[in-house]
């Protein structure tokens, strides 16, 4: 650990992505309370937004509804970055996706940060919580398989798998009943090196977790800058 704090950098966007079960969410509420302003925009929200006509987003007929949705959501979020805030976002925004939402979001550059424990550890929480939609066991490892996948140097693939929209098809939500489908035009980023920081090695508690991901931060190895 570096010994950095949130007072040593701040976020203009900070993106914390990663397969369900990671614990994103529980870290990103965290990191958006280490921040004055700030605002958590979480990608999932963006989904039940939807209302009349909804088509669920884990089918591959929602690619269109999906693409809209996850495109409102990177507006949505560079727009309280532009406007000063720190903004920490919480989605599955998988490496093949970023450069589109990065575009999309109209930040200059942001801080990527991948989680991904165990699939076991992921797993286990799928299983096990409450009061959220997603239970999907075969989707969640699918999606983790996904992420592990685009995060081997050398693996990140601008179309995803048989030229897909993303590995496997999934992107953007775990709405209720199902991972999202494919969800808009896939992207690259035209290197070999996966971009931002992976954690894999992760403390046992959100604390420590925020911790390793300021620290990151501070080091410049989740910074992106959009092409």
């Amino acid at each position: 650990m570096s010994g950095a704090t949130a007072a040593d950098v701040t976020p203009g966007l900070l993106v914390v992505t990663g397969p369900p079960g990671s614990g994103k969410s529980t870290v990103s509420e965290a990191l958006a309370d280490l921040w004055e302003p700030s605002v958590l925009v979480e990608g999932d929200a963006f989904f039940r937004f939807l209302r009349r006509g909804m088509i669920p987003p884990w089918l591959p007929e929602s690619h269109a509804q999906n693409d809209t949705t996850v495109r409102a959501a990177a507006a949505a979020a560079g727009g309280f970055a532009a406007g000063g805030m720190a903004v920490v976002y919480d989605g599955v925004i998988g490496p093949w996706f970023l450069p589109t939402f990065a575009r999309l979001s109209g930040v200059e550059a942001l801080d990527y940060v991948v989680l991904l424990p165990p699939v076991e550890t992921c797993l286990k929480r799928v299983e096990t919580r409450t009061g959220h939609g997603f239970t999907d066991l075969d989707a969640a490892r699918h999606m983790y398989e996904d992420f592990a996948r685009a995060t081997k140097p050398g693996a990140v693939d601008p179309a995803g798998p048989s030229g897909s929209d993303g590995p496997g098809g999934f992107l953007g939500s775990e709405s209720p009943g199902g991972p999202a489908g494919s969800a808009g035009p896939a992207g690259s980023t035209g290197s070999a090196i996966p971009p931002g920081a992976v954690l894999r090695d992760l403390p046992d508690d959100v604390a420590g977790v925020a911790e390793a991901i300021v620290a990151a931060m501070a080091s410049g190895r989740t910074r992106y800058t959009v092409s």
